[in-house]
C-alpha cells in the first residue's frame, strides 16, 4: 500500500515498486493521476480514491485492499500537506487538517493493520517523517509538529514489535524535489547563501532506498 501516490514521493515510491513486480494498493485523492502512474501494469492495481484528511475514516478501504490483492507485506504511509507560512497567518483548521492527515491517518491506517500483521509474524510498516520533526523550521508550525509526531511513533513503535517479525522503516527526507517542495521553497526569501548550502534530494533516488531498507530489514 502506498498513500499519497498520486505524486511526489508517493508517486516515485509506487514507480518503483511497479518495477520491482509488486501489486500495489494506491491510495490518494487523485484517480486519474493514479490510473495514469499504473498504465499497462493497472492488473497489478488497486486503486482507492479517498481524502485521508477524514482521519476516522482513513482505513475504510484497507479491508477491500486485502480482499483485492491480499494480506498487506508493506505499507508505506507517505500522504501528506505542509503549509508554510507564519503562524499568525495559519488558520487553525489549515493546521488541524496537516495534523490530520500527517499524523492521525497514518496511525489510524497502521494500527488497522497491525493485529494482522503481527499474527503473520511478518510485514513492514514505512514512516515518511521528515528532517522537519528533527530541525524544525520557522513558518512551519503545524507541519513540523505532525511531522515530529509520525517520526516519534514510528520510532516507538519498532522497539515494541521487536521480535515480532514486523519492521518499521522511519524515512527523514530533506527537501526533494517534488511540487509541494517547490511551493513550499517559493514561500521564503531565497539568497545565494540558502540556494548552495541547502541539499536539495531526488524522489526516484529516495524511493530506491526506501525499497531497499524495506528488502533489507535495516531500520
Amino acid at each position: 500500500i502506498v498513500t499519497g501516490a498520486s505524486s511526489g514521493i508517493g508517486q516515485a515510491v509506487a514507480r518503483k515498486y511497479l518495477a520491482r513486480g509488486a501489486n500495489l494498493t494506491l491510495v490518494a485523492r487523485r484517480k486519474a493521476a493514479m490510473v495514469e502512474l499504473a498504465g499497462d501494469r493497472i492488473d497489478r492495481c488497486h486503486i482507492v480514491e479517498a481524502d485521508l484528511s477524514d482521519y476516522r475514516r482513513a482505513a475504510d478501504w484497507v479491508d477491500g485492499a486485502v480482499a483485492a490483492l491480499g494480506a498487506v507485506d508493506v505499507l508505506v504511509n507517505n500522504a501528506g500537506i505542509q503549509v508554510v507560512k507564519r503562524t499568525v497567518d495559519t488558520t487553525f483548521d489549515e493546521g488541524e487538517r496537516q495534523i490530520h492527515l500527517n499524523t492521525l491517518a497514518p496511525l489510524r491506517i497502521t494500527t488497522h493493520l497491525l493485529p494482522a500483521m503481527i499474527a503473520r509474524g511478518k510485514g513492514t510498516i514505512v514512516d515518511i517523517a521528515s528532517m522537519a520533526g528533527i530541525a524544525p523550521t520557522p513558518g512551519m508550525f503545524f507541519y513540523n509538529a505532525s511531522k515530529a509526531g509520525l517520526g516519534a511513533a514510528s520510532e516507538s513503535l519498532r522497539g515494541e514489535l521487536r521480535g515480532t517479525g514486523v519492521h518499521v522503516l522511519t524515512v527523514y527526507p530533506g527537501p526533494v524535489r517534488t511540487a509541494m517542495e517547490a511551493a513550499g521553497r517559493a514561500a521564503y526569501v531565497e539568497t545565494t547563501a540558502s540556494r548552495l548550502l541547502t541539499p536539495v534530494g531526488d524522489a526516484d533516488d529516495l524511493a530506491r532506498m526506501i525499497a531497499d531498507g524495506v528488502a533489507s530489514g535495516r531500520h
